[in-house]
């Protein structure tokens, strides 16, 4: 690979990515590392269903906890997904900056190419949010019906996907506060704080169930 193209983090060492993320690099940054979390939470979701289906003592939930597992995977791709659009979404604000602004012209299109920029990059960590809370609501449907032994599994993915959730959130405001389609600006600041309810609702719900069936 040489040192223009881009590294496709979820096919990469784990070393690579925690390297990048630690360097004075502005992406990686904080969107992508929620997204990350965001997957580990999903892929320990998977865990405990895994440790669930095909178990005898657990035949009665095991089509329900099969369901889980479809879903689960599903998140956990697009997570995946959404960890590599985040760093090209930051990126491309930055390309954006980069253009010049010597004329009127220049100006008026570097502003618009900001703006554009911006939005797109405050998009990819809403999405993230929108697919972490779905970790937490199919973590909250699992906890009571899955293997007691791997409870704590399922705890602790919701602690994640909340966690990713408010990640998220916090790399959606950086970009609101220079965005300037105010109506974009109100919509979006509304579902965060729906989604951000949701998530800790979920989160504390999980939480309480796992602890009761330690």
């Amino acid at each position: 690979m040489s040192d223009h193209e881009p590294v496709v983090y979820c096919r990469a060492p784990l070393q690579t990515y925690l390297d990048d993320v630690a360097s004075g690099k502005p992406a990686p940054g904080g969107g992508s590392v929620s997204a990350c979390v965001g997957a580990l939470g999903a892929a320990l979701l998977s865990m405990f269903g895994n440790l669930t289906v095909g178990k005898e003592k657990f035949a009665a939930v095991d089509g329900q906890m099969r369901g889980v597992l479809a879903s689960v995977g599903d998140l956990r791709s697009r997570l995946e997904r959404l960890l590599q659009d985040d760093t090209v979404a930051y990126n491309g604000v930055i390309a954006a900056y980069g253009l010049p602004r010597d004329t009127q012209e220049q100006r008026a299109a570097r502003k618009r190419a900001v703006q554009q920029g911006l939005i797109a990059a405050a998009d990819v960590p809403l999405s993230i949010c929108r697919v972490a809370v779905e970790v937490c609501r199919l973590a909250r449907g699992a906890v009571e019906i899955g293997n007691p032994a791997a409870v704590t599994d399922a705890g602790i993915s919701a602690i994640l996907g909340e966690a990713a959730v408010q990640g998220g959130a916090l790399n959606v405001r950086i970009n609101l506060g220079s965005i300037e389609d105010c109506d974009y600006v109100e919509r979006t600041e509304a579902e965060l704080e729906v989604l951000l309810s949701e998530a800790a609702a979920l989160r504390a719900e999980v939480l309480r169930a796992t602890n009761q069936r330690l």
